[in-house]
């Protein structure tokens, strides 16, 4: 475990728990403690979303509030490259052991598991390589070469039979062997990023922790998204093969991280949200600046988060742009003192730039489309207010009329034929300016600039 991951901690001094997931990780010991069947356990999300910090918080948890437990935490997608998920699982419970007799008996029966496991590869290439280019070879040697190949093969076959036979008892001895060095301190084995893993790997993986580790005082969980899990099946399998079902068959319990923070207050705050303020104000380059101000700049980013539903690793890419705006800017960036128009736009701005790329050409190619804007706003039309009705437009309407009046295309969406709402509207943006006058083209000039900052196109 690193450095840094080792320090994670939902409780304590150094403990953070912006997303109110303490309570879930009790949740998550509690039943690997049981006696309930719950391995393979699957902590399930798309990217992004924190489920590899809170597998080491988790840990963390484990390690220094539960006694009696031994984790071990495997990264899938670093251990991919070798092909071979049993010797990675194998490796990290050796790592746990310590000189002795226990330890010696356990390499003893791990390697003729190990050695079948790699034969069988072997073998299959073999197979694979003796038979894959005869359309590349000359029709005097071809059958010649088939005969060959096809009595190397009989012979592969008929051996791996016999090593079949003699793999079931090594299996069994190895499971044995698991029982009594887990029997007084269990293991608890993580397994992250198998949805980043080839699909052969990730299949192999499961297919290794069902059929070899199913062992008593051995738990495993596996952090991943299932959707990808799915795909990798299909991919090894065929379309035909009902994905669902087959992971049925390895998961025992499957439970998805929450996207909302148990907030205080009636409503709910997204944890993209709250991630992101946190990552704001402990930024050097962004703590003493205005976005973070919770009555209006961060008010405009709270929407923009929840209406894309950001997940934390886009939060994380677009603080750090911010970040490099920040330091790239010479126009007092995302200064406090700015008029409340300037700073939502170029907040805005940064987004396009990180998430929406093919907009932010557009924009910089004088092509702005209306429409566009209105969809990453959640905004399809020109919302309907009048002047004595006495309400307020939300930030994201006034961004989007702002901006869509400035866009040569599809700028009727938001425009409209009464003067009272014409009123209404002029004066919304006047007053996000500070009460000055806007002229036609400064919201697309502030959101080219900020994009030709970033472009490295200028200062």
């Amino acid at each position: 475990m690193s450095q840094d991951m080792s320090q994670l901690r939902f409780h304590g001094d150094d403990g953070r728990d912006e997303f109110k997931r303490a309570q879930i990780a009790e949740k998550v010991i509690a039943l690997l403690k049981s006696d309930i069947n719950v391995s393979p356990m699957v902590i399930d999300g798309h990217w992004g979303t924190g489920k590899t910090e809170f597998c080491f918080k988790l840990i963390n948890e484990i390690e220094n509030e539960h006694d009696g437990y031994r984790t071990l935490y495997i990264n899938a997608f670093k251990a991919d490259h070798a092909d071979n998920p049993l010797m990675t699982i194998l490796g990290e419970v050796l790592g746990l052991l310590p000189e002795g007799e226990q330890r010696e008996s356990f390499i003893a029966k791990a390697i003729p598991v190990a050695r079948y496991g790699i034969q069988t590869a072997l073998k299959a290439g073999v197979s694979h390589l003796l038979r894959k280019n005869f359309d590349e070879i000359a029709e005097g040697l071809e059958q010649h070469l088939e005969d060959a190949a096809g009595k190397v093969i009989d012979a592969s076959v008929s051996a791996l039979l016999k090593d079949h036979e003699k793999s079931e008892e090594n299996i069994a001895a190895l499971q044995i062997c698991l029982m009594d060095i887990s029997k007084d301190e269990p293991i608890l084995i993580f397994i992250d990023e198998l949805d980043r893993c080839r699909p052969d790997f990730a299949v192999k993986m499961l297919e290794v922790v069902k059929h070899t580790f199913d062992v008593t005082g051995v738990k495993f969980v596996l952090v991943t998204n299932s959707h990808q899990l799915r795909a990798a099946i299909n991919h090894c399998y065929g379309d035909a093969v009902d994905a669902q079902k087959y992971l049925d068959k390895f998961l025992k319990f499957r439970f998805s991280l929450p996207e909302k923070v148990p907030s205080d207050v009636t409503d709910n705050l997204f944890a993209a949200v709250s991630h992101c303020h946190s990552l704001i104000i402990q930024s050097d380059a962004l703590k003493d600046t205005g976005i973070a101000d919770r009555d209006g700049n961060f008010g405009f980013l709270r929407e923009l988060i929840q209406t894309q539903h950001m997940t934390l690793r886009e939060i994380e890419t677009l603080v750090r742009h911010f970040e490099i705006y920040q330091t790239l800017s010479s126009y007092k960036g995302f200064d406090r003192g700015l008029i409340f128009g300037v700073m939502i736009l170029r907040m805005f701005a940064v987004y396009i730039f990180c998430m929406k790329p093919e907009i932010a050409h557009s924009i910089s190619q004088g092509r702005a489309d209306a429409k566009e804007i209105g969809e990453i706003l959640g905004i399809a039309s020109l919302p309907d207010y009048q002047e004595s009705s006495g309400e307020y437009p939300t930030y994201s309407e006034v961004t989007t009329v702002m901006i869509a009046n400035d866009c040569p295309v599809n700028a009727e969406l938001y425009q409209s034929q009464d003067p009272e709402k014409l009123r209404f509207w002029k004066s919304m943006i006047a007053q996000s300016w500070g009460g000055r006058v806007v002229h036609p083209g400064l919201a697309i000039r502030q959101l080219s600039d900020v994009l030709a900052i970033l472009s490295l196109e200028r200062l």
